[in-house]
């Protein structure tokens, strides 16, 4: 009995097909738990559509990465002098987004982040005068820009692109290969397009393994079902059930990330009402939970487990039997499955 990932394989497959057809030297992503498939999975799924470089997020991914992809690394995170040596074959590619790092990494093979509007790190435009000499000890690959999701402010991502790309020209910096981030297939195309001598790579991850969203479902197995009526007593706090249902066991805890959720960036009046909403009703104990029975997401009747989490369902629902399972709304980077099941 397990929380599970249904994977319809021929379906995923077919989006990673059409992401790879609209992005013309790709380099997939891989960070993280592996977008909720996992290292070795996407790795296999790299190497069989066949590209040459596999980005990952830490050097410890790319530690335990290697052993899956026999092709290129690039280490999203840029190096900092002083971090923890990791042993890393040489097709292992460094970002670094400052000047002492290039110096540091002396024939090492390195790709050089710039400052972009995110304003996370990355070289600033007052110090590419200084790249001319710190390059010559360093093997590099190219320069890259992490661009952000959203542009509150109405300005243009290829134009962002572009100036870069003219502030390296001015710099007479090379610029054979230019990775990016969050563009589009449109904008992609626009900047080859003028830049005809740069190879333009995009780096995509979300987009490639969750964007067809009904390409994968995650299951929780239905492990104990036991009847309650009002006002007993049940859990670890022993607190009273508020009517009469059934308390129904079901696999999927805090362990496989169910009950945690990442902070959301929240813009509307509406999505302000419905947080509000939410915090409210956990005062006095009462969470959704992700799992869904008879068409409706059911209630945490206590706080998830570590393995498991205890759901209340209402004596006007159909009763779960043991075995059944449970459709479980699940965000992919924050959960780990017990078992993953091509279909």
């Amino acid at each position: 009995m397990a929380l599970s990932l249904y994977v319809d394989t021929a379906r995923w497959r077919a989006h990673q097909k059409s992401v790879i057809d609209q992005f013309p030297g790709i380099v997939p992503v891989c960070k993280g738990n592996g977008y909720g498939f996992g290292h070795g999975r996407l790795a296999e799924e790299t190497t069989r559509f066949g590209s040459d470089m596999l980005a990952v997020g830490t050097i410890y991914e790319a530690a335990s990465i290697k052993d899956w992809f026999s092709g290129d690394l690039l280490v999203l995170t840029p190096f900092r002098r002083g971090e923890e040596p990791v042993p890393l074959p040489d097709r292992v590619v460094r970002s670094v987004s400052s000047i002492d790092g290039v110096y540091a990494l002396v024939g090492a093979r390195v790709v050089i982040e710039c400052m972009s509007s995110m304003k996370r790190h990355g070289v600033r435009e007052d110090e590419l005068g200084q790249l001319h000499a710190a390059i010559e000890d360093v093997r590099l690959e190219g320069f890259a820009l992490h661009l952000p999701l959203d542009r509150t402010d109405g300005s243009d991502a290829v134009e962002e692109v572009i100036a870069w790309m003219d502030r390296l020209r001015a710099a007479r910096l090379p610029l054979h290969t230019m990775f990016v981030s969050h563009l589009k297939a449109d904008e992609l195309a626009r900047l080859q397009q003028q830049f005809p001598q740069t190879r333009f790579r995009a780096r995509i991850g979300t987009k490639l393994w969750l964007g067809d969203h009904d390409a994968t479902e995650y299951r929780g197995a239905v492990l104990d079902v036991t009847r309650v009526v009002k006002g007993d007593r049940f859990g670890y706090r022993q607190q009273r059930t508020a009517a009469d249902g059934w308390l129904v066991v079901v696999a999927g805890g805090t362990s496989h990330g169910v009950g945690l959720e990442a902070p959301k960036a929240v813009h509307s009046m509406t999505s302000r009402a419905k947080g509000v909403a939410r915090a409210g009703l956990a005062t006095v104990n009462r969470n959704l939970s992700p799992f869904v029975w008879a068409g409706k997401q059911r209630w945490f009747a206590e706080p998830p487990h570590m393995q498991v989490s205890i759901l209340f369902v209402p004596s006007d629902a159909e009763e779960p039997k043991i075995g059944d399972e449970l459709v479980a709304i699940l965000r992919h980077t924050t959960t780990q499955f017990d078992r993953l099941v091509d279909r």
